[in-house]
């Protein structure tokens, strides 16, 4: 059951805090998570301390961080700090969709629409390629952009039009968007309130599809090395593993698969054989046993080691060639 009242959802933080330090070489997103569990039990402050922690430790992605900082701080009373730190990072131009997303939607939820506009354009020509599917986790900077335009009244453009091809909702974003809707829950016509209801029944679907998946559905990965470290010590997996390139291609595959089902939020997860054993002893199964492949994807994708998938084509490939994922994995026959 997930978290629902304060309570709920400090026992959730501190358990993430054990397990990050458990898991130190996890600790970065497990934190996040952590902070995100106390800013909605309202222990902001708390919140503010974890954020510095972070910022204090080289993390992966410091952009990320102040912005999430940035939004917390002007949620509790530390306006003028959280625009300069906004600020900064505008100018610095984060190079991850989610620190511009959270940027612009601080300044949007603060009515700062013409500054969350601006944001969420600048977002969208750095990170997204018109010519290429739009990527999951740059959804939301085209789907933001399209609600504050039509907020500010503005008509449709390119990236608009791209935001409706990502959109996959039944209902369309023009109708999720429109300012009057607030209008029809005051109205005493029935096809009204009934396109109402749809409309809610929609954006409550999306959520919870969101909420459903916190993290990517993650294919294991493993390098060269450690496959041969892998199956050396534990012959049995070398039926699943049988050579290094069909494992390759069988990650590719698999991938290119959940896509053509309809599943977004697609990612890669590289796992150690180190990391593996221990997790096979804290599950009290044997490394050997197929079975528990998934499940150590699925436990290093909830700590935030996946990356997202498909890369740009013009991206270094997920493998680890070197080369650009257009001209490796990323062929239309790998």
């Amino acid at each position: 059951m997930r978290p629902d009242t304060p309570a709920d959802h400090i026992a959730e933080a501190e358990r993430l805090l054990r397990t990050a330090a458990q898991y130190p070489e996890d600790q970065e997103p497990l934190l996040l998570q952590a902070a995100a569990h106390l800013e909605l039990a309202d222990d902001r402050p708390r919140a503010t301390t974890l954020y510095d922690q972070l910022l204090q430790s080289d993390p992966d992605d410091a952009s990320l961080i102040k912005a999430l900082q940035a939004a917390n701080l002007w949620e509790y009373g530390h306006e003028p700090e959280a625009r300069a730190i906004i600020e900064g990072l505008r100018a610095a131009s984060p190079d991850t969709p989610a620190a511009w997303a959270v940027i612009a939607e601080t300044l949007e939820t603060h009515d700062e629409l013409e500054a969350a506009h601006t944001a969420f354009t600048s977002a969208a020509e750095k990170l997204i390629d018109p010519a290429e599917p739009v990527p999951y986790t740059s959804q939301s900077l085209l789907t933001g952009r399209h609600r504050v335009r039509r907020l500010l009244a503005l008509p449709h453009d390119e990236w608009d039009a791209l935001a409706d091809t990502a959109h996959t909702s039944p209902v369309p974003l023009d109708e999720l968007h429109d300012p009057k809707r607030l209008w029809a829950l005051g109205s005493d016509n029935p096809e009204e309130l009934r396109a109402e209801i749809r409309r809610l029944q929609a954006e409550l679907g999306s959520y919870r599809a969101a909420l459903s998946r916190p993290f990517p559905v993650a294919i294991l990965h493993w390098t060269a090395s450690e496959l041969t470290e892998l199956t050396t010590a534990y012959p049995r997996l070398g039926d699943e593993y049988p050579t290094h390139e069909a494992h390759l291609l069988d990650v590719e595959t698999s991938l290119r698969e959940l896509r053509q089902t309809g599943t977004q939020n697609l990612g890669i997860v590289t796992g150690t054989v180190p990391s593996y054993e221990a997790f096979a002893a804290s599950e009290s199964t044997q490394p050997a046993d197929v079975d528990l492949l998934p499940q150590y994807a699925t436990t290093l994708a909830a700590r935030g080691r996946a990356i997202p998938w498909p890369p740009a084509r013009t991206a270094p490939c997920w493998c680890g060639s070197g080369d650009a994922y257009r001209d490796c994995h990323g062929t239309p026959n790998p």
